[in-house]
């Protein structure tokens, strides 16, 4: 299918999301000052609120958009929007999205708070309204993504783990909030354990698409071999092992080898060095072999959508798929 418009996905459910972004203003409310003029800050610079929208879409597909969908994507975007908080003093980003992050503006000790209130407002949402079942699907994703954050940092330190451990990582990582994005919507709407779980197995395989297109971005890579722009490198700068680099490790010459480990590991700061390994992943094959990778989960990701009857939101799903794996920033 052509590649739809984030606004062509988010169609059937348009008023739906703006009334969530009225809810979820109002959840982000704080009587301290310092804390409501933060949320404030964090409310303007929002991003595409793609995790909502796989909520609410899944919600629709079961039918109508209950209140407790709009639970499900408040929860769902306060943990969210905790961990990025998080991720940012972890990481020490001085950026998100173009903005100063929390902590750039407000220091560590004031953005690790910050995250820590985030995702205190979520638990008392589920808690207060009695949606324990939403709260335990996303209470696993909680967990998934700490293990995973985790199981990368130990695997990191050696820099010679395997495609099965990276796909380990990005799926607790990653894939697991989207899953819990859409396995909450289908609990929202009164769906049937299997349906939930195939919603869960559905996410889940999207997320992993979604990881490895951003891990292609760190190549400009837009397909097998074309690029969308100069790479940045940001990945191996920081250290990171992703599916382009771990599959071109996997076929080179020892010797090629042990001097791209010596360029993540030692010269990540020399531009020269990082362009001549960005080139020599691309040269072993790692873009084209990740963009396969890819579209495979793509593909299943579709498939398994497409175990359920057809409707508008469902098509609205399989948009927002195609717009994850062909999005150009």
């Amino acid at each position: 299918m052509a590649v739809p418009t984030l606004d062509e996905v988010r169609r059937p459910i348009a008023a739906e999301m703006d009334l969530f972004e009225e809810r979820f203003r109002a959840s982000m409310r704080s009587r301290v000052a310092l804390l409501d003029r933060i949320m404030h800050y964090i409310v303007k610079r929002k991003g595409k609120q793609m995790r909502p929208m796989f909520t609410l879409l899944s919600a629709r597909q079961f039918g109508p958009v209950k209140e407790e969908a709009f639970i499900a994507a408040s929860l769902i975007e306060l943990l969210h929007t905790a961990t990025l908080v998080h991720d940012d003093v972890v990481d020490g980003s001085p950026m998100r999205r173009g903005f100063f992050s929390i902590n750039a503006l407000w220091k560590n000790k004031v953005a690790v708070l910050v995250g820590d209130y985030l995702l205190s407002r979520g638990l008392l949402l589920a808690v207060d309204n009695g949606q324990f079942a939403l709260l335990g699907a996303v209470s696993r994703a909680v967990r998934e993504m700490s293990e995973g954050e985790l199981l990368q940092l130990e695997k990191a330190r050696g820099l010679n783990f395997s495609e099965e451990v990276y796909f380990e990582i990005i799926r607790r990582k990653t894939a697991s909030l989207i899953a819990a994005c859409c396995a909450s919507g289908a609990i929202a709407s009164g769906a049937t354990p299997d349906e939930v779980e195939r919603m869960h197995r559905f996410g889940e395989l999207t997320g992993i698409a979604f990881q490895i297109k951003d891990d292609l971005f760190d190549y400009g890579a837009v397909g097998t071999e074309a690029r969308i722009g100069k790479p940045t490198g940001l990945d191996i700068k920081e250290r990171k092992l992703t599916l382009p680099l771990i599959h071109a490790l996997a076929q080179v010459v020892p010797a090629d080898r042990r001097w791209m480990v010596d360029v993540v590991k030692n010269h990540n700061t020399d531009d020269h060095a990082v362009q001549r390994l960005l080139d020599k992943v691309v040269d072993a094959g790692g873009i084209a072999h990740a963009y396969a990778r890819m579209l495979h989960y793509r593909d299943e990701a579709l498939a398994c959508l497409r175990t359920f009857p057809e409707n508008e939101s469902r098509l609205a799903l399989e948009g927002l798929v195609h717009l994850t794996v062909e999005r150009v920033k």
